[in-house]
């Protein structure tokens, strides 16, 4: 007769004995018990601080951005209790180094200890950068909705798409738990002015006289406040430009004792904007097709990324 090892030992006395019921009945209880104590969340909060630090060095490269800003301010960020990971990203003139920490540590405290960190080594920014800038982040940071908009019919234009997706993301921010959102593609609206040199100099006025005017005519700025039947109104002057026409009517100077208008000076044009970025939306077969064939058309779109 073959010997049985150790397992078929215990395996034959839990089978001859009257205690196996009771223990499995046992181990299904305690086991209820575990699944109705334990805590449960519908969206469990998972804090991973994670900050960016940003700096400009204006007119310096990519190779000295990074040996005089990434590298001396990666060594000290490294001190700072917590951080599991820290990972730059270089380009001329700008350095934006991001750092994480790990799961679990406190976000308040990791912003407080990277802060002191920086402040303590102020001294050591080199003459023309930047001093830090800190943007905290988090988890809920990251979209977990994003809207795509496009034309089937292809009426409309990537800038009166943006323009609709400007109007939808408004609505959607009237959502209390909607943190931020971003519109990506499409062209932003813009006014262009085309200067006539030779305008200019029939006018006597230069392109930084114009800037000037602008710059002053398109703001809002307060003028203080009174008091009148137990309320307090506050006074403001100046607005911003509404349409074409009110940049266009802007004076910029006097000539002969007459006011000189934008429009006497430059061309204007109310429309799209160079697009920044891009996105098209393709339906049917994924890029190759099926069977090798072409893939579906592609769409000027806009998305919508909302967090």
């Amino acid at each position: 007769m073959k010997e049985i090892g150790i397992s078929g030992v215990i395996a034959k006395a839990f089978i001859k004995s009257k205690l196996t019921p009771l223990l499995v009945m046992a181990s299904l209880l305690l086991g209820l018990f575990a699944v109705l104590v334990t805590s449960r969340e519908e969206e469990p909060q998972i804090v991973v601080p994670m900050i960016d630090v940003m700096v400009a060095f204006p007119g310096a490269s990519a190779e000295e951005v990074e040996a005089r800003v990434t590298k001396p301010m990666e060594k000290y960020l490294w001190e700072i209790p917590g951080v599991e990971y820290v990972y730059s990203i270089v380009k001329p003139g700008m350095n934006l180094t991001v750092v994480r920490f790990f799961v679990g540590e406190n976000m308040e405290k990791s912003q407080v200890n990277l802060y002191s960190k920086l402040l303590s080594h102020f001294d050591l920014i080199p003459p023309g950068a930047s001093p830090p800038l800190v943007k905290p982040k988090s988890i809920d940071d990251v979209p977990i909705l994003t809207l795509t908009l496009w034309d089937v019919k292809e009426n409309l234009a990537s800038y009166e798409l943006r323009r609709l997706a400007m109007e939808v993301a408004d609505e959607l921010k009237k959502d209390n738990n909607v943190s931020e959102f971003s519109v990506i593609g499409g062209q932003p609206r813009q006014v262009t002015i085309t200067l006539e040199p030779a305008r200019l100099q029939a006018y006597n006025t230069s392109a930084l006289q114009i800037m000037g005017a602008l710059q002053k005519a398109n703001v809002v700025l307060p003028a203080g406040n009174f008091s009148a039947n137990n309320q307090e109104f506050v006074v403001e002057t100046g607005g911003f430009f509404e349409d074409l026409e009110a940049v266009g009517s802007l004076v910029v100077g006097v000539a002969n004792g007459h006011p000189v208008h934008l429009k006497d000076l430059a061309s204007l044009t109310d429309g799209p904007a160079e697009p920044a970025s891009y996105v098209f939306m393709g339906l049917g077969p994924a890029t190759l097709g099926q069977d090798g064939k072409t893939a579906a058309p592609q769409r000027e779109a806009v998305t919508i990324a909302v967090s």
